[in-house]
């Protein structure tokens, strides 16, 4: 089972401070005032004190002292289901790309078969809406014609293969990775999937607001089946319903999902018949592109496939042949004619995440090239917005939390000497990439025609599915990126023991060039702290330097920090960001060790920055204020209520405000910086902490 795991969602749940150049102002009278320094500097100390709620202690609220004028003023967009620095900057991305995709779609001279050209005609085939109304649902008829003629459960896999292939999915999920027990080596990974509803709780739980989701989600089939001509629409949705939520009884939680051991199941791939006989797993390797490579296979959720081969025994061929009409229909509803695009946005934009309206039909089609050409858009990006010496201060940054960890290491009480060495020598094999990839993806195999964006989308998919596929049989290319440098975002991947960056990552309002560093050190450092901290986390750290599934830690100290997560799950436990909904701490576990971690090391990160020099003074703020100003207006973001419940139940992240409050309360840093003493409501007694680094 493939781990990225990441400091941000790209939906951008989780999002950070306004624009930096504000006027500066003076701490709330609750906030400590720093006597002037001699080495106080002239340079901006990069706090936007223009969204500071002065009626609001930092002791009590600090998410919202920071930034509670904001959260006030700002709306989110209708377009939005949340909205903050995260979307802030990925809106400035999206101008930036948008010029260059525009330019490219203008450029009669553009080459057949060149960048230039893919990126133009893919963004006019997308925004061709007369196009679009005037096909309807066509461009699907070929798909769909295939589905219909389905004689037997024996060609469910052939079909499955076919949507593994094309992006439109099925209960069945193949991916190609790193071997977790040998990261020298690729393998294929099956896992569950299948399901239209966010994850499983959403089918099996009987909470009020669930229950309305699911009712809501039955009329949504029947309305896109109804669309596409079928007679019987309810019946068929009343059963795509049921058989989904079978799905969902077999399906592995979120929570399990999580360990890596568990998660491991090595077998012959001839042995998946053993597992579950009822679908043909020969022709599904063999139409995903894998058979001849794949003889050896890892099984992600092996009593899931068991409980499939019975769902699969029980459920007649023609309710899977709706089924798969449906995910098909959905899957690329965005892309056809208007009545498609609208159902699809009221459902998913609407129900699910709580957006008002769809996003302007531009915006869509540059997200669509950016997401679909990310490395050929990333390339013109990096050369036109991404300056060089950026890439050489974030580089030095890194460096300096490196050292701040290995410097830690040696001085943990929880950590024997025998673990510390192992831990060091893996803190050693942290590669780091900042920026963009040394080498670029060729997408010259791909057409893209200027008339048919359906067969773009699918074309697009097909490469991404085949790109995967063609690493069977090779060594693990370690310079690859699994993210494009135009994502406002950052991972750390177990399997590859490498924190990497970004360049969108590191751009306003996220990282404030003309600020004192020390506002970076908690905007961007954050980051930077957080993923390194994923090595040690309770998935990361189970893996060696080497990338390798491996148990490296002693018995006893392995038990002191697995009773330190428990304190932590049982605090974010308390945390709830809509009425009855609180959060899983199991599921939120490691991005919330990472939030803490990162919170700490920004600290001792930018000491080393220091050279021994002193921290200065700037705007009345004190270097440790500013990191952790700079900490939380960079986690600065409010959502609506239906994408933070989406969020609790399937994401391994926090809100933002618990992942600003929830990590001070656990720092002492903090409690120095702005004076918390018992009575104030951030206040957790020294005994509550829970301190990992």
């Amino acid at each position: 089972m493939k781990r990225t795991l990441c400091s941000a969602l790209i939906a951008g749940l989780f999002a950070g401070f306004a624009h930096a150049g504000a006027p500066a102002a003076h701490p709330a009278a609750d906030a400590p005032s720093a006597a002037a320094s001699p080495t106080a500097s002239t340079a901006r100390s990069g706090v936007d004190a223009g969204a500071l709620d002065a009626a609001v202690r930092p002791q009590d609220d600090f998410f919202r002292y920071s930034q509670g004028k904001w959260l006030k003023d700002v709306d989110i967009p209708n377009d939005r289901s949340s909205w903050g620095a995260f979307n802030i900057a990925a809106d400035g991305v999206e101008t930036q790309i948008r010029t260059l995709i525009e330019q490219a779609s203008q450029d009669k001279n553009a080459k057949a078969g060149s960048d230039t050209q893919k990126m133009g005609d893919f963004y006019a085939s997308y925004i061709d809406e007369a196009r679009r109304n005037q096909l309807g649902l066509a461009p699907l008829k070929g798909e769909l014609a295939k589905i219909e003629a389905l004689k037997d459960k024996k060609a469910l896999a052939k079909v499955a293969a076919r949507f593994e292939r094309i992006g439109a999915g099925s209960p069945v999920n193949m991916g190609v990775h790193q071997d977790n027990r040998d990261s020298t080596r690729y393998i294929v990974d099956i896992s569950q999937s299948g399901l239209g509803l966010p994850n499983r709780d959403f089918y099996l739980q009987d909470e009020a607001r669930l229950k309305d989701t699911r009712a809501k989600y039955l009329a949504h089939i029947e309305k896109m089946l109804s669309l596409a001509g079928h007679k019987d629409a309810a019946n068929e949705a009343q059963a795509i319903l049921a058989l989904e939520t079978e799905i969902a009884k077999a399906q592995w939680s979120a929570v399990e999902n999580r360990d890596p051991v568990k998660g491991y199941n090595k077998m012959k791939a001839a042995d998946l018949n053993k597992l579950a006989p009822g679908f043909d797993w020969a022709t599904y390797l063999k139409d995903c592109g894998v058979a001849a490579k794949a003889k050896e296979v890892i099984v992600s959720q092996p009593s899931y496939f068991q409980g499939l081969d019975k769902i699969i025994a029980a459920t007649p061929v023609e309710t899977w042949k709706s089924y798969f009409a449906f995910r098909l229909i959905s899957a690329y509803a965005p892309y056809l004619s208007q009545p498609f695009v609208d159902e699809s946005f009221a459902f998913r934009g609407g129900v699910l995440s709580g957006a008002k309206v769809n996003r302007p039909l531009d915006k869509r089609a540059i997200a669509e090239v950016n997401r679909d050409l990310g490395e050929v858009v990333g390339k013109v990006y990096v050369q036109n917005y991404f300056p060089a010496e950026r890439k050489k201060q974030v580089e030095e940054m890194v460096h300096n939390f490196l050292l701040a960890y290995k410097e830690r290491i040696e001085t943990l009480d929880w950590m024997s000497p025998e673990t510390k060495k192992q831990a060091q020598a893996k803190l050693a094999k942290i590669s780091v990439k900042v920026g963009y990839p040394d080498k670029w993806r060729d997408y010259s195999s791909l057409a893209v025609k200027r008339d048919d964006l359906v067969g773009n989308v699918m074309r697009t998919r097909e490469f991404g599915h085949m790109y995967g596929v063609n690493k069977l049989g090779k060594p693990v290319d370690r310079s690859e990126w699994h993210m494009t440098p135009q994502t406002v975002n950052a991972y750390y991947s177990p399997e590859m023991n490498e924190v990497v960056f970004p360049a969108a990552r590191l751009q306003s309002p996220l990282y404030d060039a003309d600020a004192e560093p020390a506002i970076n050190y908690g905007a961007v450092g954050i980051s930077i702290g957080h993923e390194i901290s994923h090595a040690f986390d309770d998935q990361g750290s189970q893996y060696d330097g080497d990338g390798n599934l491996r148990n490296w830690w002693t018995k006893e100290d392995g038990e002191k920090f697995a009773a330190k997560g428990k304190v932590l799950v049982k605090q974010y436990e308390g945390y709830s960001p809509v009425d009855g909904y609180h959060l899983n701490g199991e599921l939120t576990l490691g991005e919330n060790i990472a939030d803490n971690a990162g919170a700490i090391m920004a600290s001792r990160a930018y000491k080393i920055s220091l050279k021994g020099k002193p921290a200065p003074v700037i705007d009345g703020y004190t270097a440790e204020q500013r990191i952790f100003m700079g900490l939380a207006q960079a986690r600065r973001g409010k959502a609506r209520d239906a994408a933070l419940i989406a969020q609790v139940k399937s994401d391994p992240h926090s809100p933002a405000e618990f992942r600003v409050n929830g990590s001070l309360r656990n720092h002492p840093g903090y409690y120095e910086a702005f004076d918390v003493k018992p009575g104030d409501k951030m206040y957790l007694a020294p005994e509550e902490r829970v301190i990992f680094w």
